[in-house]
């Protein structure tokens, strides 16, 4: 029998600026309907609904988008942290406007007076408002999920609660809190009462259990709080192990309060990219972590939901929501889905849009599977065009398996979402030319979105092990823009700057910045995208060269060069393949010899001894 009690202990889970605004939170979703089936009472508030509507969610996004200088953060510093809050007198303000200035196309002067405006003005009185219109008194505790430019929007929060409604509980938890930043910022912000360190599937609802029945609290997994002066945890977080006993994410507040603040139209049919997860953790990751990737900090081991809750929970939320638009949260795609999930959702004949990330190194045919079941967004951890600095990161793929993920992901109509990375300690000036020197030939493909250096990441293996590679780690200067002087911003950081032994100096990497703005140019306007198509017919291919106007023309290959050409555009392959393929009789070194030129034409992918085609299939018209 249920405890009655569990009724007399409401919980709200609070999302804060800077929460993107276009989709509701999955965390705070699934942490109330977790509440609900162990019978306590919960909603969830998306309070970052109201600054966007606020500001113009032209501004709020631009702030979201620009989390690297904390410009979320600081503009709600002094309310989280009053006096003791540094840039009392926003000197920083001249950097912050610089940055922004050009995404929203406004003079930095303008630009300076508005921000301030909103840190000494529009951030108090937003505060205010939600503090005095919402019923807090209501609720016994107070959740908050950190990701991100979530921390001080959240902290200050919490802070005029204790002041206004002292009995409540506040509860923090999020990425922003995994060891050790969670304990740090339980002992040295007094409005968070207790922090959940991991997952908190397991841990919440006992810590929901334990506060109804009054009893001690050291028992719950993974729970930060201070006692007796010092902070003590739980013992460590329990991993659900089966994801299909989680219950569906509840995204009911979200789309009430989107809509009345008409940042979302009231419609049958909504356009909103409903978060959903399929699996947590990493299975690469558990076998080779990539050296540069600081996420799944404590909670690599890889777990993934049936096939059958999957497909249940598409077609639920869809009923519910009237979106048939999904993003995955998975850091990877679960390779068992190409044999159960996709060919489910292409049987079942839905109209899903579907996002995932995904390993690069999927096949022609798993390509097609994924677009044929609905996913048209992947995000494939590409990084790099070399397979030396791609093995030096721990990728598991080679950069002529990236190409041919592009090209077929092109050929299927697919948006790729993916960056360019260097930086790395082993790379030569060589490996960054060559890379520089191959871009020009891959205009026809999705270009990177960003490219640069590595950013140094917690929990990264780069990060883990550098006491051998590292000098002079410390938190990116802008943590000390926004958090007070006796929080410890090494324990909270999650991005630092170093010196790192064995990477290259910025100017090495000149030809390369240069080759990526170019590639990124010739796909900006309204004019058609590049191409290099091919047409083929036996023994017989035209390419269609258009990947620059002014060399615009057509390649006609026939008999056994097309032969060779059409042996090269499933997958890289080898020139002894090839020759086994075709049968041919002669050596093999003739076929190395004509793929040799197809490379220089820049036809083909050279990757070692792996080449692969570089021209898509022609779409019918």
């Amino acid at each position: 029998m249920s405890d009655p009690r569990r009724g007399e202990w409401p919980v709200v889970l609070v999302c804060m600026p800077f929460m993107d605004d276009r989709r509701p939170s999955l965390q705070a979703g699934l942490l109330s309907a977790l509440a609900w089936t162990h019978g306590f009472p919960a909603t969830t508030l998306h309070a970052n609904l109201d600054f966007a509507a606020g500001l113009g969610v032209d501004m709020y996004r631009a702030l979201a988008d620009n989390s690297g200088r904390l410009v979320g953060d600081w503009l709600f510093s002094l309310e989280a942290f009053g006096a003791a809050a540094p840039d009392p007198r926003n000197e920083s303000v001249d950097l912050y406007a610089e940055d922004l200035a050009p995404a929203l196309g406004t003079p930095v002067d303008r630009l300076r007076e508005r921000l301030v405006r909103i840190r000494c003005d529009e951030v108090p009185a937003y505060l205010d408002a939600l503090v005095d219109a919402y019923p807090w008194d209501r609720f016994r505790v107070v959740g908050f999920t950190s990701t991100f430019q979530q921390n001080a929007a959240s902290m200050a929060l919490a802070r005029r609660l204790k002041q206004r409604h002292p009995e409540l509980f506040t509860l923090f938890g999020g990425a922003n809190f995994d060891a050790p930043m969670g304990q740090e910022w339980v002992r040295a912000v007094d409005s968070i009462d207790a922090a959940v360190i991991g997952e908190a599937d397991a841990a919440f609802p006992m810590l929901l259990e334990a506060l109804a029945g009054d009893r001690d609290l050291d028992g719950v997994p993974g729970l930060a709080r201070r006692k007796a002066g010092r902070v003590v945890t739980g013992p460590s977080a329990r991993l659900v192990q089966n994801l299909d006993d989680l219950p569906m994410p509840d995204y009911d507040e979200y789309f009430r309060r989107a809509e009345n603040l008409r940042l979302q139209p009231r419609a049958a049919s909504r356009a909103v990219h409903l978060p959903l997860e399929t699996a947590r953790g990493c299975w690469w990751g558990m076998k080779h972590h990539c050296t540069f990737c600081g996420l799944n900090g404590e909670t690599m081991h890889f777990r993934s939901k049936s096939a059958q809750r999957v497909v249940d929970e598409f077609a639920c939320q869809t009923r519910r929501y009237g979106s048939f638009r999904f993003e995955a949260v998975d850091n990877i795609l679960d390779m068992r889905y190409f044999r159960t999930l996709f060919p489910a959702l292409v049987e079942s004949g839905a109209h899903y849009e579907i996002f995932y990330e995904v390993k690069a190194n999927l096949s022609r045919a798993q390509i097609k599977l994924l677009a044929d079941a609905g996913v048209s967004q992947i995000q494939p951890g590409i990084e790099s065009f070399s397979s030396r600095v791609l093995s030096l990161m721990r990728k598991g793929v080679t950069a002529a398996q990236n190409v041919n993920l592009l090209r077929w992901a092109r050929h299927h109509g697919m948006d790729v979402q993916w960056n360019l990375l260097w930086g790395f300690p082993g790379e030569s000036p060589r490996d960054c030319d060559e890379q520089a020197a191959a871009l020009r030939d891959l205009w026809h493909l999705t270009p990177p979105g960003d490219a640069g250096r590595l950013t140094m990441e917690r929990f990264s293996p780069l990060f883990t092990d550098r006491d051998e590679i590292l000098r002079d780690l410390r938190p990116e200067p802008a943590y000390a823009r926004v958090y007070p002087a006796d929080i410890d911003l090494d324990l909270v950081a999650y991005f630092f700057r170093c010196e790192m032994e064995g990477a290259l100096p910025d100017d090495d990497y000149r030809s390369l910045r240069e080759a990526v703005a170019d590639w990124q140019g010739a796909w900006l306007g309204d004019a058609e995208p590049p191409v290099l198509e091919y047409r083929q017919a036996p023994h017989y291919v035209q390419i269609h060269d258009g990947r620059r106007k002014e060399d615009e023309g057509t390649y006609v290959l026939e008999g056994p060069t097309a032969d060779l050409y059409l042996a090269c555009c499933d997958r890289p392959v080898t020139a002894a393949a090839v020759h086994e393929r075709l049968g041919l009789h002669g050596p093999v070194d003739g076929v190395q010899h004509v793929l040799n030129e197809f490379a220089e034409a820049g036809l083909v992918f050279r990757d070692g001894p792996r080449n692969v085609a570089l021209a898509v299939p022609a779409t019918r018209p």
